[in-house]
């Protein structure tokens, strides 16, 4: 059974969408047809640079756009050519460009074994436009091809009085209601919740969905963590654009690991967070870039389980399953504690001024 040996969050900077969600940063700055980004190295470098050699085994390799992931066509490509590594790829999408969904559905079963797809279900813009028969046709297309999906939504106060309505149609199309994530106001240094509700309100409000994703990540939003974290080195967060790998995702410097294929990797990790808090904990930590912390497995924050007839079945298949049910210290050894005390003071320092910048400019 394969295990995983890294994460790597992988960024494409391009803000262009085709949805106008009032919560979205993009709609918010007017970012919707800003031209895509070239990108420096084709789909096949990148797949080469990414192979589990370099990178030390089989890696969870996440791929998530500014904007819609899926608009530009060499996506497809790229999501191929990391699959051909052997690797277990995530993609962030909105679910509504078809052509995309019709390409990739032609890959090999053992490739579409290893992908998975988590729809980000904006159910407004999804009625405004008359999509939402395709976007859960896209769904179905992905599934009966074999790859895996889970179905999240992001709680917004507008959205409020439609829950009910929202979880009978998931209900109707993919057997369960939605996962639910935490919409954060990024504008802000603590990256605090947005929302007008209390705490309180806002977990007696969104926990209806009893997603596990919610619960996790409101288990830990706005708890600073103090512990050492291995990101750097069992975590890494990628610009697929300019093939800079950084630790996480403010932080200092980086390295091009596109640039020279033949060049090993500096693993090291960060060890001290100058976050506020880990905002994408329910990936992160759940996958163990804090290994001490008790937390479930990633697998968690993206199934359910579907009853029909008296069957039961999974929104993500039984490869996908078995992988995302695996922690990044089953194949990585822990630092020493000299070591680990050592990287926090390097890392405190080295990236104060990220620090200071954030607050400044957040503020």
């Amino acid at each position: 059974m394969d295990k995983v040996k890294r994460f790597i969050d992988c960024t494409y900077t391009a803000t262009k969408c085709n949805l106008r969600c009032q919560y979205c940063y993009i709609t918010q700055e007017n970012k919707w047809n800003e031209e895509l980004p070239k990108l420096k190295y084709s789909p096949e470098i990148i797949g080469e640079v990414l192979s589990q050699e370099r990178l030390g085994g089989v890696c969870h390799i996440n791929i998530c756009g500014l904007g819609e992931t899926l608009i530009p066509a060499e996506m497809v490509d790229i999501i191929y050519n990391i699959l051909k590594q052997g690797h277990y790829v995530m993609i962030i999408t909105n679910g509504t460009i078809t052509k995309r969904f019709e390409a990739i559905a032609k890959f090999p079963k053992e490739y579409l074994e290893r992908l998975s797809f988590k729809f980000s279900f904006h159910y407004e813009e999804l009625l405004r436009l008359n999509m939402m028969d395709k976007f859960f046709a896209n769904i179905k297309r992905m599934y009966d091809a074999g790859a895996s999906f889970s179905l999240e939504i992001t709680p917004h106060d507008g959205l409020i009085d439609k829950i009910d309505e929202i979880k009978q149609v998931c209900l109707d199309n993919v057997g369960a209601v939605c996962h639910v994530t935490v919409a954060r106001d990024a504008s802000k240094t603590a990256i605090p919740i947005l929302t007008d509700l209390s705490k309180e309100e806002y977990i007696k409000t969104w926990g209806s969905f009893d997603s596990d994703m919610f619960r996790f990540k409101m288990s830990t939003f706005g708890v600073k963590r103090k512990e050492f974290c291995y990101a750097g080195d069992w975590t890494g967060y990628l610009n697929l654009v300019t093939g800079i790998l950084k630790p996480c995702y403010y932080t200092y410097g980086g390295q091009n690991i596109f640039e020279y294929i033949n060049k090993p990797i500096k693993f090291e990790a960060m060890g001290y967070c100058h976050l506020s808090h880990c905002y994408n904990s329910h990936a992160f930590l759940t996958m163990g870039a804090i290994p001490e912390l008790d937390s479930p497995v990633y697998l968690k924050m993206r199934d359910r389980v579907v009853v029909k007839d008296g069957k039961e079945s999974h929104w993500v298949q039984p490869k996908m399953r078995k992988f995302l049910s695996t922690k990044l210290v089953e194949s990585n050894k822990e630092y020493t504690k000299g070591r680990k005390r050592f990287l926090k003071v390097k890392n405190f320092v080295k990236n104060f001024p990220v620090k200071v910048y954030l607050k400044i400019t957040k503020n």
